[in-house]
């Protein structure tokens, strides 16, 4: 029994060995020489070639799959990350484009005021509750030679005007829009006069033009700017656009709403014309003097 399973042992690993053998010099004859013999092999092995192809081609594409995959997710995240970089950059450079432009423009309309102007950063804005800016502080204060009654105009238009000091490091800046504000004002296109004054609400941003005569010429559209002959603004300062006109069945004067050319929301930079503008009016000193900013009262309007 021990010499039968040697040799049944043998006579195994001898076909074993010649099997691949006659495949592989089948498979190496030139065709013209294949012989019957040959023609068997090549016939009995060509399914197992070809399965044994197909399982080798499907590990390789699984392992090259697997290190491209790999290669890829490197590169996916060498790039979010440069993505990351680049848009943190990107957003940086807008804000330095915006303020620069801002600052171009400040600087553009120092350029063409007349007199003396300084310019000051906007610190802080009063809200109200409908989300509407009722009141700006400014950087500046009596040392940097602000008054009250002094103008206040951006590269879109008028603010306003110099209300009263804080602490003695800073200004709040009465809108044109309040209600205790009260300009002379002349519709470009008629040359049409009338006193713009605030309406006051803490919901939106409207003023009304008071005196207006029923024969003068307004149209919604219509630019609104500073006479120059209140005696606190110097002329041709844009104030607003007319978005409303009534004119009653009654009466000797028309009703004109405006709304104010500057965005309080987005107003960051302003000047202050500190000199070359006109002298405060008499009266309206009287009524601020010792006044003080109740922001509570003025949501209550």
């Amino acid at each position: 029994m021990d010499y039968y399973r040697r040799f049944r042992e043998a006579l195994i690993c001898a076909a074993l060995l010649a099997v691949p053998f006659f495949f592989l010099s089948a498979n190496l004859r030139d065709a013209a020489e294949v012989g019957v013999v040959d023609g068997i092999v090549l016939q009995v092995s060509a399914p197992v070639q070809y399965v044994a192809a197909q399982a080798a081609q499907g590990v390789r594409d699984v392992l090259e799959e697997y290190f491209y995959l790999v290669d890829v997710k490197r590169d996916n995240d060498r790039l979010r990350l440069e993505r990351t970089v680049l848009r943190d950059e990107n957003l940086r450079l807008r804000g330095e484009a915006v303020e620069n432009r801002r600052l171009r423009q400040l600087l553009q309309l120092r350029e063409r005021v007349r007199g003396e102007s300084l310019s000051a950063q906007v610190i802080a804005k009063e809200i109200s509750p409908a989300f509407r800016v009722i009141r700006i502080r400014l950087d500046r204060d009596q040392r940097d030679g602000l008054e009250q009654g002094m103008p206040v105009i951006s590269s879109e238009g008028l603010v306003g005007q110099i209300w009263r000091g804080i602490d003695g490091r800073y200004n709040d800046v009465l809108l044109t829009v309040d209600r205790r504000s009260s300009i002379d004002v002349v519709i470009q296109r008629t040359g049409a006069r009338g006193v713009l004054e605030g309406i006051g609400a803490t919901d939106s941003y409207l003023c009304r033009i008071q005196h207006l005569q029923r024969t003068d010429q307004v149209e919604p559209g219509d630019e609104v700017y500073t006479s120059g002959l209140g005696q606190r603004f110097p002329e041709s300062i844009l104030v607003g656009r007319v978005v409303s006109v009534n004119r009653p069945d009654h009466g000797l004067h028309q009703e004109v709403e405006v709304e104010p050319a500057v965005n309080f929301t987005t107003l960051n930079e302003v000047l202050v014309l500190t000199s070359g503008s006109r002298r405060r009016g008499a009266e309206q000193d009287d009524e601020w003097n010792g006044e003080e900013w109740d922001p509570d009262s003025d949501r209550e309007r």
